[in-house]
């Protein structure tokens, strides 16, 4: 069972693109009130241009970083579970970017962004399903806002089938669904997952650009 790995893929690249793109806005803050004050450019044009310079170096990253731990993890040998796999660690840097581009806009103080990126991180990681399967109800809520759940389910729904079994310390052949880890989470609903990130994607970088926009009026 590689749950682990795919656990670890879903937090590492969760924490680090968030931890990088708190840092955009609040460093360019002193160019673009500058630039702004002139009248050279629009706000929106900034935005998507910064949007669209960082997603080369966004994407290769965890792309080279996946190809190679893949099949070095003994994940299932499919070059299209490969391709899935790589397509949702990417969707899940684009949704973690984004909350980290909505921090950084929010709260401009770079040691206030960091603090609080590291405190969601951390809830995010204990509410992913992987080391805590029973969460008090009165907090089992955070799962569904954790962008590092709905990667983790989807990495397991497109490596595992239902039929799929492993061994168990027993000696009988157990089925992957009924693993602890995995039954917690419940493999089904794909596209509501795919839903939900998407949702969290779009929903971060306009928070994000509204941030920026009503900090312009101040």
């Amino acid at each position: 069972m590689q749950v682990g790995l795919l656990f670890f893929f879903s937090i590492f690249w969760g924490f680090y693109p968030l931890s990088n793109a708190i840092f955009t806005f609040p460093q360019d803050r002193p160019m673009l009130i500058r630039e702004r004050s002139s009248a050279m450019y629009r706000l929106s044009s900034y935005y998507f241009a910064r949007m669209a310079g960082d997603l080369p170096m966004e994407l290769v990253l965890p792309t080279i970083f996946v190809t190679i731990t893949y099949w070095m993890g003994g994940l299932r040998p499919s070059p299209i579970t490969f391709v899935l796999t790589v397509l949702i660690i990417l969707f899940n840097v684009l949704v973690s970017q984004g909350l980290g581009l909505a921090l950084g806009a929010i709260l401009i103080d770079l040691k206030q962004a960091s603090t609080l990126s590291s405190v969601i991180m951390l809830v995010f990681l204990l509410a992913g399903g992987y080391y805590i399967q029973q969460i008090p109800p009165f907090i089992s809520w955070l799962k569904y806002i954790s962008f590092s759940h709905y990667c983790y389910k989807l990495l397991v729904e497109v490596q595992y089938m239902e039929t799929e079994v492993y061994d168990c310390p027993t000696g009988i052949h157990c089925r992957v669904i009924d693993f602890p880890a995995i039954k917690y989470l419940g493999v089904d609903h794909l596209w509501w997952d795919v839903a939900a990130l998407g949702i969290m994607l779009v929903g971060y970088r306009f928070l994000a650009y509204v941030a920026l926009r009503m900090g312009k009026s101040h």
